[in-house]
Order: structure tokens, then C-alpha cells, then sequence
């Protein structure tokens, strides 16, 4: 079978490769995969950024993915040849203080797919069954190669977050993160509006907008004026920062309440900030990572109730046959959620 993988330590080099299809174990199910999304890690992966150092090359890259079962080992009691599935991509130990308490999701020991071990960019791929999840015939593979992305923020939200009905909320990022979580706040009943810079006024932010959200360009709105009129002076109740660089959480310290809550959703990597403020009006500063079993449970719930809307979320213009396009276009901000169909690897 051909799989898309990083080649060498250095931007770009993904390279279409030949590989053995994968044997399941006697613990694991093969899937042939359908659809798979490009996330903001796998682009991280093509730029190449220092935490992805790690990664043995060549590896086959992508995580958020669907497809059918076609062949299960001997002790494989849950699926069956034929069941649709995701993966829930965060393989963890089972055995550590984390995974025992069920912490799963930060167990120290993970393994993460498309990073760790072969990805989803390619015809097939064995899953062990623990991490698998049954997709139900509401949820279309298109859509349902987003459930991933959608547990995420189904935690960040529903798990990790304050917001109740009525809640104003603040969503800094307008890329595939931010617009998932501005969803799924907006499911709970919280008054959302969605923030980008510049170079989000070409695709994302339009996006947001077409998904019924207020935006803001903190490039080039007042936002203090905007915020004092929306709130009436006293600032959001939640902010989710999900932008992954260092002036989001900056920027929800200024626009966040007194008393109320950040989520960091985003990883922001380095940034030097007074903490002083965020001790004095008692904020609550909450980190939000991955997702587990219940979240992708509600992940579908949301997608198949439409409280979710992927169909105007995902494009699907893009080839992993010529996928240097769909990266590019990615990182330049002029794209949201890239859904590749992945049986073009096993023509």
C-alpha cells in the first residue's frame, strides 16, 4: 500500500512511500481507511517544529480518520469485520498511576498516531481494540473523520469549561480547534464570538461568520470598545484560547472577567506574562488536552443531532496524492479542516 510520510527533518519533505500493509495483532482490528482530516499537528509535522523531533523518519503521518474493518484478530471481542470505526488516536499504557485513575489522556507513557507509530495517511492501518470507537450509521464518513478534532473540544467545553446558558464567550483562534469549540459552546447556550488576525479575514474568520458567529480582527478592531459594549464593561466569562502561540493567552487575560475562566486549548508554547492580575481578580486558568471515551461519545451525539455543523466546516479540494498544496494552503490560514479521501492510496 502508499502512505504519505515525513521523510526528513526539515519543512515540507512528505513523500508518497510504498509499505507492507499492516497484520493486526491478535489484539487489533485492520481498518481501510475512508476519509482522513488534516489537523494543525500534522501541519506542525510538515513545517517540522522542535516537538516533533522525536519522530522516527519515515513515518506516515494523520490521526483523525475513518474507515471500515476489514480483518480482526483472534481476540478481538467488541468489532467485527465490517463495523465503522475512528480511532481514539492517544494509545496509552493502561498501567501507569495516570491510566489507573483514568487520566488516559495525559498518561506519561502514550503513544500518539501519525507521531509515535504509522498514521492514517495510508490505505490501512492496525489498531489495537481498546482504542477503537464505533461510529453509528448517523454520522456519514466524511463528517465522521472530524469526530477526533470534535472530542477535543467536547472537553474543552462541556468537561473542562464554566460555560452555562447565557455565558458570553470569547474564542481566540478562528482555525479548526477554535471554530469546533465555538460550536459546541454555542450548543451549551453561550453567546459566542470568534477572533482571528489578518490573515483569518480571507477564509476563517468568513467561516465563522457563515456558521452564525460574530468575529473580531484583533489586528485591526478595538476590541476593549467591542467588548465593554458587548459585556456591558465587565469582560467574557470564558475565553478558550486555542490560537498555539504565545499572544492568545495574553490577549484572554485582558479580555477574560474578573472571577472568570481561560481555557487553554492551544498549545501556547513560551510566553512571559504578569501573573499578578490573574491572582488578584481570580481567575481560573484551565488546561484542556485530547479526549477520551465520553468525549467522543458526545462528539457524536453533537455531530449527529447538527448542533456540529461539518458540512459548511469541512473542504474537501484537496489530494494526498499532491497534499504539499493542502499543507501549504493550511498554514497559510486559508483553509479550515482539509478532508482527504484516502482510497486514492489504494488505487
Amino acid at each position: 500500500m502508499r502512505g504519505l510520510a515525513k521523510t526528513s527533518r526539515s519543512a515540507g519533505s512528505m513523500e508518497l512511500i510504498d509499505v507492507e500493509t499492516p497484520e493486526p495483532a491478535a489484539d487489533e482490528a485492520l481498518i481501510e481507511i475512508e476519509y482522513a482530516g488534516l489537523c494543525g499537528s500534522d501541519a506542525g509535522i510538515y513545517a517540522f517544529k522542535s516537538s516533533f523531533e522525536r519522530m522516527e523518519l519515515p513515518t506516515i503521518i494523520g490521526h483523525e480518520y475513518t474507515g471500515r474493518i476489514v480483518e480482526v484478530g483472534d481476540e478481538v471481542t467488541k468489532f467485527s469485520v465490517g463495523d465503522r470505526v475512528v480511532e481514539r488516536p492517544i494509545r496509552s499504557c493502561s498501567d501507569c498511576y495516570q491510566c489507573e485513575v483514568g487520566q488516559a489522556n495525559v498518561c506519561p507513557n502514550k503513544e500518539i498516531t501519525g507521531v509515535d507509530h504509522d498514521g492514517a495517511y495510508a490505505g490501512y492501518i492496525a489498531v489495537p481494540e481498546e482504542d477503537l470507537h464505533s461510529v453509528p450509521d448517523t454520522v456519514t464518513p466524511q463528517h465522521a473523520a472530524l469526530v477526533e478534532p470534535t472530542a477535543i473540544t467536547t472537553r474543552a467545553v462541556i468537561r473542562n469549561s464554566r460555560v452555562k446558558p447565557g455565558d458570553r464567550v470569547l474564542v481566540a483562534g478562528p482555525g479548526p480547534m477554535g471554530i469546533l469549540t465555538a460550536q459546541v459552546a454555542n450548543a451549551q447556550g453561550a453567546d459566542v464570538v470568534v477572533a482571528g488576525v489578518g490573515r483569518d479575514t480571507a477564509y476563517r474568520l468568513p467561516l465563522a461568520e457563515e456558521l452564525g458567529f460574530e468575529t473580531l480582527n484583533v489586528e485591526e478592531d478595538d476590541l476593549e470598545a467591542y467588548r465593554d459594549d458587548l459585556t456591558d464593561g465587565v469582560g467574557y466569562d470564558v475565553v478558550f484560547d486555542t490560537t498555539g502561540h504565545p499572544s492568545g493567552l495574553t490577549m484572554a487575560v485582558d479580555e477574560v472577567r474578573k472571577g472568570g475562566q481561560i481555557v487553554l486549548v492551544g498549545q501556547t508554547g513560551e510566553t512571559t506574562m504578569e501573573f499578578t492580575p490573574l491572582v488578584r481578580s481570580e481567575i481560573a486558568l484551565q488546561c484542556t488536552y485530547s479526549a477520551m471515551y465520553e468525549d467522543f461519545e458526545r462528539a457524536l451525539r453533537l455531530i449527529a443531532s447538527g448542533d456540529v455543523d461539518h458540512a459548511t466546516f469541512l473542504d474537501d479540494r484537496f489530494s494526498l496524492l499532491e497534499a504539499d498544496e493542502a499543507f501549504e494552503t493550511f498554514l497559510e490560514g486559508e483553509t479550515c479542516k482539509p478532508v482527504f479521501d484516502v482510497s486514492v492510496l489504494r488505487d
